[in-house]
């Protein structure tokens, strides 16, 4: 499946593979990047590609309750939180990512968080493209 039509478009170029730089192309993002000891790397001060992918499916999935609230008249709270805790580990010849999304919504009852949690994981670009490829567990964190 692909979109009706693309309404955004960004670009990002990595050198030096996880352990270089990566940048998009307009500069908003710039960082360098670091081998993760766990991989056998140095670590250090750089990050990594998957704490980008977990920055990104949060923000975006945060996003993605908050129009399951609209579509449900539901008011999100403003200290709504969603951690994505990204894992990665060896299948095969190569890796695989694992991921939980932990969604914090105070104030709401569990049902409804759990309504607005499952509306917002058929609506997120990362959650539509991780589904059936990945091992995703959604928890709705105690209120």
């Amino acid at each position: 499946m692909k979109p009706e039509k693309i309404v955004y478009r960004t670009e990002a170029t990595a050198t030096g593979g996880r352990d270089g730089r990566a940048a998009t192309k307009d500069g908003r993002l710039a960082v360098s990047l670091s081998i993760p000891k766990e991989f056998g790397g140095p670590g250090g001060d750089g990050t990594n590609p998957e704490q980008l992918f977990a920055a990104g499916w949060s923000a975006c999935f945060l996003s993605a309750v908050k129009l399951a609230g609209r579509l449900n008249k539901v008011a999100v709270p403003d200290d709504a939180t969603v951690t994505a805790k990204i894992g990665v580990g060896p299948v095969g010849v190569g890796y695989m990512f694992a991921a939980e999304l932990v969604v914090a919504l105070p104030g709401i009852d569990r049902a409804t968080a759990e309504k607005l949690v499952a509306g917002a994981h058929e609506r997120c670009p990362f959650s539509r493209a991780t589904q059936g490829n990945i091992d995703v567990v959604l928890t709705v964190a105690e209120a």
